[in-house]
């Protein structure tokens, strides 16, 4: 993300452009942007226009439009960002209050009205923050090759292949078909992962799978002169996991190992401060608590150390209920708390999500909590 201009009031109405680089970018917008809020950005329409024999003819024009958004959607698997709303400039193709639906991309001005949006830019302009991680989950005859960003995790590609049983008659098929397994992931590798944007290459699995994938991957890099994997082949990292499916990934995050590489992250910081939500919720009980009444009232009481909060909480139409979480957070830090918002399309993000969206760690039990009904 790059900010090309920026006019803020603090807690007040303002504007920023910026410019949204990467697919991590597009998620950061989609937080920011709530229903209501004005958005200037280059587009393009379908425009009627009269020809000389009488009739009508349509073209595609290029213009600029404000538009005050009504609706707003994220695409994740085409990383793009629709805001629909009605055009209040004007402008000679476009009337206003006219409908129209903008596609970001770039060069977008934003109405920020709290730090918690402030927050999000900053996070999203620090190029050092990136997770930018691969990770090839797999099991015998499935594989999902996942990239994992700074706000989101997407699924580049799945494999799927019927493999015959190790062991009877089927056993002559078995070396074939997990040769041919194997040839399709790492097509599927060399199509997906860069290694001069991701710091490291995960192979996760249970049993051995990840170990046969790993001999085969590097036997035919040699034999092929794959450049990208015998240069960085010290990157390539082994994880056990319980599955091939995307939800085994929290595991792999939580791997020495893989959390080494990528401990400065967000992604890595988010996922350290669920695990030690779960061992106070299991070892000290007294010292956690998850849902919004129980953490409004271990907030009055001052005894927030660490606040989980998921960023799905911040896109309420309601301006009062989102200038209340941001308050919140920003009344954490200044008590010598620490608040980490968590992405909703992280695994981390998704499991905070099951808590009700936001849960903390306290500095002294409140063995109150208790009475409270959630």
């Amino acid at each position: 993300m790059r900010i090309v201009r920026k006019s803020v009031v603090p807690n007040g109405s303002g504007s920023i452009k910026i410019v949204p680089e990467e697919t991590d970018d597009l998620w950061h917008v989609y937080n920011i942007v709530s229903v209501g809020d004005k958005v200037l950005a280059d587009t393009v329409r379908k425009v009627q226009r009269e020809v000389a024999s009488g009739g009508r003819d349509s073209e595609r024009v290029r213009l600029k439009l404000e538009i005050q958004v009504q609706d707003i959607d994220y695409d994740n698997v085409a990383s793009v960002l629709r805001l629909r709303g009605k055009n209040i400039m004007e402008n000679e193709h476009v009337k206003i209050g006219a409908f129209h639906t903008i596609e970001i991309e770039q060069h977008r001005p934003l109405d920020v009205w709290d730090s918690m949006a402030l927050e999000v830019l900053r996070q999203a302009c620090d190029p050092g923050a990136r997770a930018d991680l691969a990770v090839v989950m797999m099991q015998e005859g499935l594989a999902n090759i996942l990239l994992v960003g700074n706000s989101i995790t997407t699924t580049r590609s799945r494999i799927e292949a019927s493999i015959p049983r190790k062991h009877g008659p089927a056993i002559a098929g078995y070396e074939k078909a997990l040769n041919k397994f194997f040839e399709n992931v790492l097509q599927a590798v060399l199509k997906n992962v860069d290694f001069k944007v991701v710091r490291c290459l995960v192979l996760a699995s249970p049993g051995f799978t990840k170990d046969q994938f790993h001999s085969f991957l590097l036997l035919e890099a040699e034999r092929r002169e794959l450049r990208s994997i015998i240069e960085n082949k010290s990157r390539i990292l082994l994880v056990h996991s319980s599955s091939g499916y995307k939800h085994s990934l929290r595991e792999v995050l939580d791997a020495p190992n893989v959390m080494s590489m990528i401990k400065d992250t967000k992604a890595a910081q988010e996922v350290r401060a669920l695990k030690d939500f779960f061992e106070m919720l299991s070892n000290d009980p007294a010292r956690a608590c998850y849902g919004p009444k129980h953490v409004e009232f271990a907030h009055e009481r001052m005894s927030i150390q660490t606040l989980l909060i998921i960023d799905d909480l911040f896109r309420n139409s309601d301006i009062k209920t989102r200038q209340k979480y941001v308050n919140l957070i920003d009344s954490v830090k200044d008590s010598g708390g620490t608040a980490h918002v968590f992405s909703s399309m992280h695994v981390s993000g998704e499991q905070l999500a099951q808590l009700t969206g936001i849960a903390a760690i306290l500095r002294f039990p409140l063995p109150d909590l208790e009475d409270i009904e959630m």
